[in-house]
């Protein structure tokens, strides 16, 4: 099963976590999750949503909390594979990723969209059937956008 989210369903996400939580309180999302860390690198905290539209906050630990902090594409993977094994395993339909480690980790956006996508793109499911990935600039969308087609070898998209 291709589980790599259509062009359709790649999202701009322009303000962010706390513009994302229209509102919402997240500090009780980042206290537990601050409960449980730090988790190795590439491993995964799951807190409850409280009141976000969602039943869990899967957070993914693609930046190492020492060194230099910065992510590399083997980390993104590993995190993003136990994302997807994690919500999975939770009998979860469907979940929303950005690009880990592009950030303040370091990560160059391209490099990490194409390990975000192509982990997608392999995971094979048993309960998971849609997973958005997300992108916080026009630039990074349309990035995205590309590297998804590719990866899913279509000629032919349509954007959001």
């Amino acid at each position: 099963m291709r589980l790599l989210t259509p062009p359709e369903r790649v999202y701009r996400w322009d303000r962010g976590w706390r513009a994302h939580s229209n509102g919402v309180q997240t500090e009780p999302i980042n206290d537990e999750a601050l409960e449980q860390g730090p988790v190795d690198l590439g491993e995964v905290a799951v807190t409850d949503a409280y009141e976000l539209a969602a039943e869990i906050v899967i957070h993914a630990a693609a930046m190492p909390h020492y060194g230099d902090r910065s992510a590399t594409p083997e980390s993104v993977r590993a995190a993003t594979e136990n994302a997807l094994l994690t919500a999975d395993n939770r009998a979860c339909s469907s979940m929303v990723i950005p690009v880990l480690g592009t950030g303040v980790a370091g990560l160059e956006f391209e490099t990490g969209a194409r390990v975000i996508c192509t982990t997608i793109d392999a995971f094979e499911p048993t309960s998971l059937t849609e997973v958005r990935v997300i992108a916080y600039e026009d630039d990074a969308y349309e990035t995205l956008e590309r590297i998804a087609r590719e990866i899913r070898g279509d000629s032919d998209a349509h954007r959001s």
